[in-house]
């Protein structure tokens, strides 16, 4: 395998990556962080959404950034299934080891003090 066919293959895989593309994902992130913002400074100090739900929504918000970031910016959306799917079940086991230590803390926390 040569190192020119191997170069073909890289671009032919990112071809989607077009600056009208990058331009795109830049204006959603954009979007997303302008709604965290209308939220957190009109939303929540007036009362009309509680912080549970403010804190909830920031949360659905962040993780969507974050999707955009790493699928486009960080060209994951482009790589096999295999690589994508063993990075996204990692991500879960690391999130629910520490969702478990949290439950966990919370309990010898209260119940040995």
């Amino acid at each position: 395998m040569s190192a020119e066919h191997t170069h073909d293959e890289h671009a032919s895989e990112h071809e989607g990556m077009t600056k009208k593309k990058i331009w795109q994902v830049f204006f959603y992130l954009l979007g997303i962080t302008a709604v965290e913002f209308f939220i957190a400074l009109y939303l929540i100090p007036k009362g009309i959404v509680g912080h549970g739900i403010g804190n909830f929504a920031y949360i659905v918000l962040t993780l969507v950034k974050a999707f955009y970031i790493v699928a486009y910016f960080m060209h994951l959306k482009f790589e096999k299934y295999a690589l994508k799917a063993g990075i996204t079940l990692s991500l879960l086991f690391i999130v629910y080891f520490i969702v478990l230590m949290l439950i966990e803390g919370n309990y010898q926390f209260i119940h040995m003090n």
